[in-house]
């Protein structure tokens, strides 16, 4: 369901024009994905909200994102099968449990297939780090 507010934007990407929808508030980024992602959303955002507080919620680059003082810190990506849960300076954290895929220079994801795939304390621990880097 499209909302009034949500604008399709034009960007460039290895040469090539995409269209990536904008959002006026991770509210409508939510309401605009699957049921089932946003369930997972939902599960992704009480989670942040208590173990880092401090961050704000944000829509960036067309998808859910957290920003803390120092910049973005973390996001969500719905996809049709997962919602991905990274960290925009993912291969710079500590990860033990080997959570994290990727493999451009900065950002790392977990892939989240439903709502009890929310490792709470793996992912804490990461999100820890990405809100508190250095």
């Amino acid at each position: 369901m499209t909302s009034p507010t949500m604008q399709l934007l034009l960007c460039r990407q290895n040469g090539v024009t995409m269209k990536m929808k904008t959002y006026s508030s991770f509210d409508e980024y939510q309401k605009d994905q699957s049921r089932k992602n946003q369930a997972i959303i939902r599960g992704l955002r009480r989670f942040v909200k208590r173990v880092e507080p401090g961050l704000s919620e944000a829509v960036k680059w067309g998808n859910g994102c957290w920003i803390g003082p120092h910049g973005p810190v973390a996001y969500v990506y719905s996809a049709t099968d997962y919602v991905q849960f990274g960290f925009f300076r993912g291969s710079s954290l500590k990860d033990p449990e080997g959570l994290l895929e990727g493999k451009g220079r900065y950002v790392r994801h977990t892939k989240v297939h439903e709502t009890s795939g929310i490792d709470e304390e793996s992912f804490a621990a990461l999100l820890r780090q990405a809100a508190h880097p250095g």
